[in-house]
C-alpha cells in the first residue's frame, strides 16, 4: 500500500478557487483502479493550507493515475508544498 500525505500552501484568497478546481481530480482519482482513498481539503486552522491524503493499493496504481501531476494553473497557485509518499508494509485497524 502507498500513502501520499502532506499539505500545499496557496494564497488564502485563492484557496476556495483552488479547491473548486480540484473537484474533478478527486472524482477521477476515486474512480481510478487501485485508489482506496483520495482527499484534498481545506485546513481548519490555516487559511492558506490545503491538506492532501491519498491511499493506493500499489505504486503502479499511483503512477498510472498521476500522469504529469498538477496542471500549469494549479502549479502556479502553489506557494509551498510538503507532500511525501510512504510505502506501507503492515496495517493495524483501529476500528
Amino acid at each position: 500500500m502507498v500513502i501520499i500525505a502532506g499539505h500545499i500552501v496557496v494564497d488564502p484568497e485563492q484557496r476556495e478557487r483552488y479547491l473548486a478546481d480540484c473537484v474533478g481530480i478527486v472524482e477521477s482519482a476515486r474512480r481510478a483502479p487501485g485508489c482506496l482513498e483520495f482527499a484534498i481539503s481545506a485546513d481548519l486552522v490555516d487559511a492558506g493550507r490545503i491538506n492532501v491524503f491519498e491511499r493506493w493499493e500499489s505504486r503502479p496504481a499511483v503512477e498510472a493515475f498521476r500522469g504529469s501531476g498538477p496542471d500549469d494553473s494549479q502549479r502556479a497557485a502553489i506557494l509551498a508544498a510538503s507532500v511525501a509518499e510512504y510505502e506501507v508494509t503492515d496495517v493495524r485497524s483501529l476500528t
